[in-house]
């Protein structure tokens, strides 16, 4: 039996996403040996990234500086800005190597059931770069489920008449995919392939 302290530690552990009790408790046990190297590195990174963190003023990535690197890099492609539902698709797409230009984060998908509504989404934003900065292209990349496809339509809508091109993703999104379940490769042959939407 543990400690309610320690009990504690396991259920926020296994709060987190697809993590499983056994799993939480492994990696408890695994802190715990390691306290005072592994633990302790943790704790140190945990509350720097927690006091540090913050949303970039451009794109709404998470970073910690006012300005995330991505839109602070001299070398990427500012014409051209891709836009995704959430942090975790950026970082996905970014993962996978070949995207040279930047981002916009909505923040989330439409959705009845979750009760997200238009205005939860940060799209005036997203007009208002199009509007104040050298716009080529928006690719709308959104996942293939039915909240993926309602936000494209949606943004699509949003900004049909600012003079710039609107692509979404091609081949290689299966209908109801979702980003996280997509290897670099599916990925890559969807940006390639985009089309006008």
């Amino acid at each position: 039996m543990q400690s309610s302290e320690i009990e504690q530690l396991i259920k926020i552990i296994n709060r987190l996403p697809n993590m499983g009790e056994r799993s939480a408790h492994k990696i408890v046990v695994h802190l715990l040996n390691r306290k005072n190297t592994v633990m302790e590195n943790l704790l140190l990174t945990l509350t720097d990234v927690y006091k540090k963190s913050t949303t970039c003023r451009i794109c709404n990535n998470i970073c910690t500086s006012p300005i995330c690197d991505i839109c602070s890099d001299q070398k990427r492609d500012k014409s051209i800005i891709c836009v995704v539902a959430s942090i975790s698709d950026l970082w996905f797409i970014e993962r996978a190597g070949f995207y040279g230009g930047v981002y916009h984060v909505l923040g989330g998908k439409l959705s009845a059931v979750e009760g997200v509504r238009p205005e939860d989404l940060d799209i005036q934003k997203l007009k208002q770069r199009i509007a104040e900065e050298i716009v080529a292209e928006v690719i709308i990349a959104m996942s293939a489920d039915i909240d993926g496809q309602t936000t494209m339509f949606f943004v699509k809508d949003y900004i049909k008449n600012a003079p710039v091109k609107i692509t979404t993703l091609s081949h290689g999104m299966p209908i109801g995919g979702d980003f996280d379940y997509l290897d670099e490769g599916t990925i890559i042959a969807a940006f390639s392939n985009r089309r006008d939407l």
